[in-house]
């Protein structure tokens, strides 16, 4: 079972004809939605378990520009504006608050990368930089040991994903959204060569266009459409602690764990590079893609042969839209922690600050992540569908970005200017003979 969610209350008429339809309820979901209700957009949303209810309320919650690819750096400094005034634009707590994220450089090849970094993100005139001595201790306060270099960034900050989500969904409600749970998109109708609405297990919706924010689903989605989408995904676990006194504020990352301070005075706690990646029929069929990934994440990687591959291999890939469809069949990925992996971050964290000795692990969960062969997300219109917009394969940084990925979406779905260069996210860059570059992680 995953954390908590925030309660809420979705629409109960699906209704025949909306603007846009939005498949799927995570945070890319209901962001879109928001932006779409704000720009006087009529919009349903269609979510077929709960909303929130897979990797968008089981991430770490951090909102960072610190470490990020490069491509993404626009988008995360306009999600940060938008994060800053989020409690006020919802009416609702979303748990923001800036706290400043820390990248812990334990190696002179740590400290060499983010010097890299900070020269690859010097246009963009963010507050980051590199600390060490004195500065980097006030930072760790309580840490049994020195440690050589950080990567340091004041204005990021953290949310609570469990809340997050359905306060932007109901904001998006208020301004006219319609939100629909336990509704799933069985298919696309098209007419003219283009979309004309979605047939939903409850029936059909006329629209204009669809963004498709599936998260771990959207490649199976696009693959009922003959749309190729080289997407897999990766299991991460997480914890949270009761409420710890005298923790530190900053959230940081080393290569044995990473936490973050929660609204209850708590800590969500990871291994901060150590993920299980389940073989599965499509880890052989996007080979190729996924190579050069491998190759520089090999030793954050834990393969493994489970259920999963049979339980993806038994799955249509097509299917009739008068019949229940796959993703009728499974309302939540809930995939089981890593009991070693979580277990190992507790043991390093314990070390690392003798305050957290008497942490108690209240809660444990895992969260199945969207990935791309380059670890940049897909924001884009689809050539071969036109009226299709996807938004996914945001590998684990979609949280941070949702607000403003949300925004970027519905400004491509209804032809807005959009609010940043949509280039590096194109669906088309994996079969335009593009070279894929992975940026080493930070």
């Amino acid at each position: 079972m995953g954390p908590e969610i925030d309660p809420f209350e979705a629409d109960d008429r699906q209704p025949t004809r909306t603007g846009i339809v939005v498949i799927g309820g995570g945070i890319i979901g209901v962001s879109t939605a928001l932006a779409l209700a704000q720009a006087g957009v009529a919009v349903t949303l269609c979510e077929k378990g709960q909303l929130v209810a897979e990797q968008s309320s089981r991430n770490w919650g951090w909102v960072r520009k610190t470490g990020r690819d490069e491509r993404e750096i626009p988008l995360i400094i306009e999600a940060l504006r938008m994060w800053k005034e989020m409690n006020r634009t919802v009416s609702a707590e979303t748990g923001f608050r800036e706290c400043g994220v820390l990248y812990v450089g334990e190696t002179d090849a740590d400290r060499a990368y983010h010097e890299a970094w900070l020269e690859r993100a010097q246009p963009y005139q963010m507050s980051s930089r590199l600390v060490e001595g004195e500065d980097l201790a006030a930072l760790l306060p309580g840490a049994a040991r020195a440690f050589k270099s950080g990567l340091y960034t004041p204005d990021d900050g953290r949310a609570e994903p469990q809340k997050a989500g359905p306060a932007i969904a109901r904001a998006a409600q208020r301004l006219g959204a319609t939100i629909l749970t336990q509704c799933a998109v069985r298919g696309l109708d098209m007419a003219g060569g283009r979309v004309a609405g979605v047939v939903t297990e409850h029936g059909r919706i006329a629209c204009d266009g669809v963004v498709l924010a599936g998260g771990a689903w959207s490649r199976l989605f696009c693959g009922s459409l003959g749309l190729r989408l080289p997407q897999l995904k990766v299991r991460s676990s997480v914890l949270r602690t009761a409420p710890l006194p005298g923790g530190p504020e900053v959230s940081a990352w080393t290569s044995q764990f990473a936490y973050r301070k929660r609204m209850d005075g708590g800590y969500t706690v990871a291994n901060g590079s150590a993920n299980v990646v389940p073989l599965v029929p499509d880890t052989w069929h996007f080979f190729r893609e996924f190579l050069p990934a491998a190759k520089a994440t090999r030793r954050s990687l834990r393969l493994r042969l489970d259920g999963r591959f049979m339980a993806e291999a038994r799955t249509p890939r097509t299917w009739a839209l008068d019949a229940p469809s796959p993703f009728e069949q499974v309302r939540t990925l809930d995939a089981d922690p890593a009991p070693g992996i979580n277990g190992g971050a507790v043991t390093a964290l314990k070390a690392a600050f003798p305050v957290f000795h008497g942490m108690q692990v209240v809660q444990q969960w895992a969260g199945m992540i969207d990935v791309t062969p380059d670890a940049v997300p897909v924001i884009s219109a689809v050539d071969d569908v036109p009226g299709l917009v996807v938004a996914t394969g945001f590998s684990g940084h979609g949280f941070g970005i949702g607000p403003a990925a949300g925004r970027l979406a519905a400004d491509l779905v209804t032809g807005a200017a959009p609010l940043v260069d949509p280039m590096p996210f194109r669906f088309s860059r994996f079969s335009d003979g593009s070279p894929i570059i992975v940026e080493a992680p930070a």
